[in-house]
């Protein structure tokens, strides 16, 4: 009996068998290629949990008749890089290619990284990193240099369908025994990760004898982690898809976003204090109160604290939203920014400085200026060599 997880005996061996990841596996792309051509070649594989960047990796392994070395750089460290490194050398003088696999490369410290630059260099092992964060942060520009950098999506709901489909197929469960409302609910709830659906069936299965009915499901998978991380890539991606919801005015798509960071985790604060930033850089002179609002609900968060306050920021990104849209503080302030950089020490005009002395008033010191509200001199406001210049006219 085999009594391997069912996500591991459910992997798929050839590229055949992969479902999803078209971009890469497809007639033509570069995995599809690089296993008929049987050509290996260093790899970082980019992507969410369960997206299956550990199967790409070792059916390209397998495709190409190379040795697959395994690596987890969460235990891993120099010692077994340099005990992968030697057998690699030694498949090398046999006439064989190495993979080496190192899942979760981003763990890997700098110095770790460039231990392996002179064996990717000089070509004694082909390698294939893993990682759910952002290579150009977490991967050395020398590495990054001598590898594809390929993206791998989240499944969609369709493919984790297909993939407990041909699961109940393969494990001889009938349509009685998990029925297609029971599959359509494991998938929703695997959030595009194919693990996560099969160790929910496989739970689901452990937990009833008679059918999986969608409550079984629902005990099995219990409430699904947000995939959010604070620190990683999908915190700047999230909150990015917040501030241009609003920015587009789209009140839904903000209040989507921002619930899923709350959802996850996210400080409230950290969400006040981009809408704080936006009324003055995305609404600025077309509503003016934007930013008293945006300046209250930054202290009713910090005054009332979660979950109460969040009555207030979803109150608040709804306004925002809705407001109308107005660049022109912005680009105001981009203009006076060049502008003082480029003029960083004309003179104050003689008319606009004060003049507390006899000499100083001689001197042409604040002439012709009068102490009268919206009071315009003739000679304007701005240095000789800005004169004419608004900005607020693009």
């Amino acid at each position: 009996m085999d009594t391997r997880p069912l996500a591991e005996r459910m992997r798929p061996e050839t590229l055949a068998d992969v479902v999803g990841q078209s971009h890469l596996v497809g007639a033509g792309k570069i995995i599809r290629q690089i296993v008929e051509q049987k050509q290996p070649t260093s790899l970082i594989l980019w992507g969410p949990p369960g997206s299956g960047k550990t199967t790409l990796a070792r059916i390209i392994a397998r495709e190409t008749e190379a040795e697959f070395i395994e690596l987890s750089a969460v235990t891993a460290g120099k010692a077994d890089i340099l005990k992968a490194v030697e057998r690699a050398e030694q498949n090398r003088r046999l006439g064989m290619k190495t993979i080496l696999f190192v899942d979760e490369i981003h763990r890997f410290n700098k110095a770790q990284q460039d231990s392996l630059l002179p064996y990717v260099e000089d070509g004694t092992i082909v390698l294939v990193g893993a990682t759910t964060e952002n290579p150009s942060f977490e991967v050395i520009t020398p590495l990054l240099s001598r590898s594809r950098v390929l993206v791998l999506e989240p499944h969609s709901k369709e493919d984790i369908i297909h993939i407990l489909q041909s699961t109940a197929k393969a494990e001889g469960l009938s349509a009685k025994r998990l029925p297609k409302e029971s599959i359509d609910l494991l998938a929703e709830a695997a959030g595009g990760d194919a693990r996560v659906a099969l160790g929910n069936l496989e739970l689901a299965l452990q937990l009833t004898t008679e059918k999986i009915t969608p409550e079984v499901v629902r005990t099995a998978a219990q409430k699904r982690v947000p995939g959010y991380d604070k620190n990683g890539e999908n915190h700047y991606n999230i909150i990015s898809a917040f501030i241009k919801s609003m920015r587009g005015s789209d009140a839904t798509a903000a209040l989507y976003y921002m619930a899923r960071m709350l959802q996850a985790g996210e400080d409230p604060k950290f969400i006040a204090r981009r809408m704080v930033i936006f009324a003055s850089e995305d609404i600025g002179l077309a509503a003016p109160a934007a930013l008293n609002l945006a300046v209250a609900t930054f202290q009713a968060v910090e005054r009332i604290g979660m979950p109460e306050c969040q009555y207030n920021l979803f109150h608040c990104a709804s306004v925002l939203a809705k407001t109308a849209k107005s660049r022109a503080v912005s680009n105001a302030m981009y203009a006076a920014q060049a502008a003082a950089k480029e003029h960083p020490d004309l003179p104050v005009p003689l008319h606009l400085r004060n003049a507390p002395t006899k000499l100083m008033k001689d001197l042409g010191y604040n002439k012709g200026y009068k102490w009268e509200a919206d009071f315009k001199h003739t000679n304007g406001f701005l240095p000789d060599e800005l004169h004419g210049t608004d900005f607020f006219v693009t």
